[in-house]
């Protein structure tokens, strides 16, 4: 498990440190502007089609009935085929509906720029067909325990969009803003051709091929189990990515710039949430599914333990030092060019208040993965949508008062609503059993010598500044 977490965590960093040179060169192309909060619009839309229909409910229901199915080539055959289709027609629907899709995706948008923001809505909606495929051929390789084409391909996208701004460089923000979403494509081509490449490599294009051949001559596989599961899935998955969705149209009642101090506190926030909770649940999560379809639900549990241990420490780690040095981070990374002072300290608090959802938003990763190995998508469909309406009344009782820093915290609220819910159907019993133990009060230990050690160092350099 460990190999595998490691393997994740050190592409997911190679692709995180490139994702920040992304957007230290975003930041200073476009600053925190209206040209800023259109691209970040047009990029959030597929990202959200991304992970509401690809990474999150996809591979959930998809890996499980693949670990079962016996056919497992024409099963392959059949949801790819069936996919493609529906991401192919839904990016058709929004190229002919562009102007109505921006609109709902940022009401407060003048007409003027909803009309400069929907070209760019139109090219980087094609990122969403790409990275399905990738998404598909990644469960494949994550069933054969081959995580590292995955972990590494997102760094395509970045240098693919690295390449663009330098491209873009002098560029007037429109233009540069345009080249940006060329890059955006460019990235979700490359990295579909790492995925070929690499199924091939290890002979899994051919059972693809084979499942497609067969599925020519009227063969069907037993899919019945995954559309349920996905649609469930599809729900389950959502209430992260639909917060974002809420948050960036709430913020476009907001003064200018709002959209984009909530994108850049959230890519800040994404890398410890992707570093360590994601490659880790990405790991462990065939492994727990091979072991509850043995019935060793024991072993099963000692996983879930040995990954909470891992992660509770990182993860907290990670809140203590973003929250304190959540200034120090912004202008380390964002301040020059069109970003000015003002920017860095909007940004740094709306950072704080993401930072307070880190450590249970990275749990709830984990303990969910108990219920979709089980086959439970209903039921954590269930707990999203009531995340989700937590989220949207706390969004709406607070961004008036506190701007896009109160969206960020009914964020983080919404994601501490989900881990209790996640551990409730776990059995409190049971993750008592996980967290009363001497590893956890060391690290809480390690912790508080750790939060004060940063504040005196951080004193300190003030001081010296």
């Amino acid at each position: 498990m460990l190999r595998h977490f490691f393997t994740n965590s050190f592409g997911i960093l190679v692709s995180r440190v490139l994702g920040l040179l992304r957007d230290l060169l975003t930041a200073n192309a476009l600053g925190a502007s209206i040209w800023s909060d259109i691209f970040f619009v047009a990029f959030k839309l597929p990202n959200l089609f991304r992970r509401l229909f690809g990474e999150g409910a996809f591979t959930q229901a998809f890996l499980p009935n693949f670990v079962k199915v016996s056919k497992k080539g024409l099963f392959l055959a059949e949801i790819f085929l069936k996919f493609s289709g529906f991401m192919l027609a839904l990016s058709l629907v929004v190229m002919l509906f562009a102007p109505l899709v921006t609109k709902l995706l940022a009401y407060g948008f003048s007409p003027e720029t909803i009309t400069l923001a929907v070209p760019l809505v139109r090219i980087n909606f094609w990122y969403l067909l790409c990275i399905f495929v990738v998404t598909l051929f990644a469960s494949v390789l994550q069933y054969k325990n081959h995580f590292a084409t995955t972990a590494f391909s997102t760094a395509l996208l970045n240098i693919a969009m690295i390449t663009a701004l330098l491209i873009a460089c002098n560029q007037p923000p429109n233009l540069a803003a345009l080249y940006l979403s060329w890059g955006v494509v460019a990235g979700g081509v490359l990295q579909v051709l790492a995925h070929i490449i690499t199924l091939k490599k290890l002979n899994l294009l051919r059972l693809l091929s084979l499942g497609l051949a067969k599925f020519s001559r009227g063969k069907r596989a037993s899919s019945k189990g995954f559309w349920g599961n996905f649609w469930a899935g599809v729900v389950g998955s959502s209430a992260n990515q639909l917060s974002d969705f809420i948050s960036t149209f709430i913020a476009s009642f907001l003064m200018v710039g709002s959209i984009s101090y909530l994108y850049y506190a959230n890519r800040i926030f994404q890398l410890p949430l992707a570093l360590f909770a994601i490659a880790l649940s990405t790991a462990i999560f065939p492994k727990i599914s091979k072991q509850i379809k043995a019935a060793n639900l024991a072993n099963a549990a000692i996983l879930l333990s040995k990954g909470f241990h891992v992660l509770f420490f990182l993860l907290l780690f990670s809140t203590i030092g973003g929250v304190i040095l959540a200034k120090e981070i912004i202008w380390l990374i964002f301040e020059r060019g069109a970003f000015d002072t003002s920017n860095t300290i909007e940004t740094a608090n709306v950072l704080k208040m993401y930072m307070l959802g880190l450590l249970p938003y990275g749990l709830y990763k984990l303990f969910s993965l108990w219920l979709y190995a089980n086959m439970k998508q209903k039921l954590a469909a269930k707990i999203s949508i009531y995340s989700l309406v937590l989220n949207t009344i706390l969004s709406l009782v607070l961004f008036k008062p506190f701007g896009a820093m109160g969206l960020a915290l009914a964020g983080s609220i919404s994601g501490l609503f989900l881990l209790i819910y996640a551990v409730c159907i776990f059995g409190f019993r049971n993750f008592l059993d996980i967290i009363i133990c001497k590893k956890t009060l060391i690290t809480i230990f390690l912790a508080v010598i750790f939060a004060f050690l940063l504040i005196w160092i951080k004193d300190f350099f003030n001081d010296y500044l």
